[in-house]
């Protein structure tokens, strides 16, 4: 009988400081959030901020691509230039 006791006071000890990390951490602290109803007013327009620097930088990866590309082929003809032998 005893060790039943010891088990469920030792289990009621752990879960304790468990709980507590849990409910301090960001999981905990978000979940918190949504049971208060509170909605993160800030996201949709942080989302959407993100979104345009996102098309942005593929943007100008895509031109820096074009721009590569061409700069590759004046390299190459410039070395065919200087391997062609004078006549």
């Amino acid at each position: 009988m005893w060790e039943i006791v010891l088990g469920a006071v030792l289990f009621v000890a752990l879960l304790i400081p468990i709980t507590a990390i849990l409910v301090d951490s960001p999981l905990g602290r978000s979940f918190a959030r949504r049971m208060d109803g509170q909605v993160e007013s800030q996201a949709a327009p942080d989302v959407k901020e993100l979104q345009a620097k996102v098309d942005l930088l593929e943007s100008e990866v895509e031109e820096m691509k074009a721009l590569l590309s061409q700069t590759r082929d004046e390299v190459q003809f410039v070395q065919k230039l200087l391997e062609k032998p004078k006549s």
